[in-house]
């Protein structure tokens, strides 16, 4: 596989991503970085899946299996949302898109058995039926705040939406229309969206958002842009042994909608107090030889590990960015902790603002 761009302008390797093969980069990591940063990065999203739920118990039942609302999901639009064991514990992270007579599951596709399995053990007598979409659809992203303005250039006439909405574009492009559809990202800050598409369209539609001036991009950049936003993957920064409290994504948490599976165990944490411990970043200044796995030490006593780890060059000289746990009580912005033997300020996420070369003060203290 030599990704979306084929041959004319290969990538310099192909490796596995989020469970696909993926371009790792086309030109500097770096340089890709600055662009879903300051302008607009397109990159292939074959590594995210999809699951279509019919039937007439489809929106009663996954209700019931999810942390996050789905009742009362407007068609064409999405929420975030973990799926638990009875323990709390979490099996994967989704999220969930209503099309009105269906529901659409976004993962990784590293995910994708495990949530069919749970699904298939918990669908009983209901009216449900689940099928995997991955022959038919896959997806490009686009980030960057000049996204929507080369997508309108591309001829895939984008209007402002919302995060986690979905439409489908009119399409005004000079060679054979793609029928497609576009999704908003999560972050109102920081814009981005995908568009789904079948595997067919994909080259020329690629071929189309390069020319209008988008900036190829593989998955070394993404991951530099997912841990500098303090985004956790699900395999890597979230484990099934975590909680979801102790992943700081309360965005995925609805404590309002009744009962699913392992909402006792987090309805009973939110009701007697926090987990001991917490996602969070870790700054260092400089060029760290700090790898995933590695613990934290605060008050030379061990209060957490490290999940991942990014370099990043700055207008203030090179930083490492970690992201990991560690325990409440010790972690503070601006508390100074060690990871093997480089010291690390505990930081607020996300790290956008020392990404752009602003103040550090941003993250190192709660503002």
């Amino acid at each position: 596989m030599r990704g979306p761009t084929g041959n004319q302008a290969s990538p310099l390797s192909i490796t596995e991503y989020r469970g696909a093969e993926t371009a790792t980069r086309f030109t500097d990591p770096q340089q890709e970085y600055s662009a879903l940063l300051n302008g607009c990065g397109v990159y292939d999203l074959g590594f995210r899946a999809r699951l279509s739920l019919t039937g007439g118990d489809r929106v009663r039942w996954m209700n019931g299996m999810v942390t996050n609302n789905i009742r009362d999901l407007a068609a064409g639009h999405g929420v975030y949302a973990f799926l638990l064991n009875p323990q709390g514990r979490i099996l994967g992270d989704m999220v969930v898109y209503s099309q009105g007579e269906a529901l659409i599951v976004e993962t990784d596709r590293g995910q994708v058995e495990k949530i069919v399995a749970t699904f298939d053990h918990y669908i009983i007598m209901d009216d449900v039926n689940v099928e995997n979409l991955g022959e038919n659809w896959t997806a490009l992203g686009l980030s960057g705040p000049n996204s929507r303005a080369l997508l309108n250039a591309a001829g895939i006439k984008t209007p402002e939406m919302q995060p986690l909405e979905m439409m489908t574009p009119q399409c005004v492009c000079d060679c054979d229309c793609v029928e497609c559809k576009v999704v908003r990202g999560e972050d109102l800050q920081h814009e981005s969206y995908e568009v789904w598409l079948a595997p067919k369209d994909v080259y020329k539609t690629w071929q189309a958002l390069v020319a209008a001036g988008a900036a190829p991009v593989g998955s070394e950049a993404l991951e530099l842009q997912r841990i500098v936003a303090g985004i956790p993957l699900y395999g890597v920064d979230i484990r099934e042994r975590d909680l979801p409290q102790e992943t700081e994504q309360m965005r995925a948490l609805n404590f309002n909608k009744g009962c699913y599976v392992g909402q006792e165990i987090i309805e009973r944490i939110r009701s007697r107090g926090n987990v001991h411990r917490k996602f969070t970043g870790f700054l260092v200044k400089g060029a760290a030889a700090i790898t995933a796995g590695e613990k934290v030490i605060s008050a030379e006593k061990e209060a957490g590990e490290i999940t991942s780890v990014a370099t990043l060059s700055t207008s203030a000289g090179e930083r490492t960015f970690a992201l990991g746990y560690i325990r409440r009580e010790t972690g503070i912005p601006g508390r100074e902790a060690i990871i093997g033997a480089v010291k690390a300020t505990v930081a607020q996420l996300p790290f956008t603002s020392v990404a752009l070369g602003q103040a550090e003060d941003a993250v190192l203290h709660k503002v």
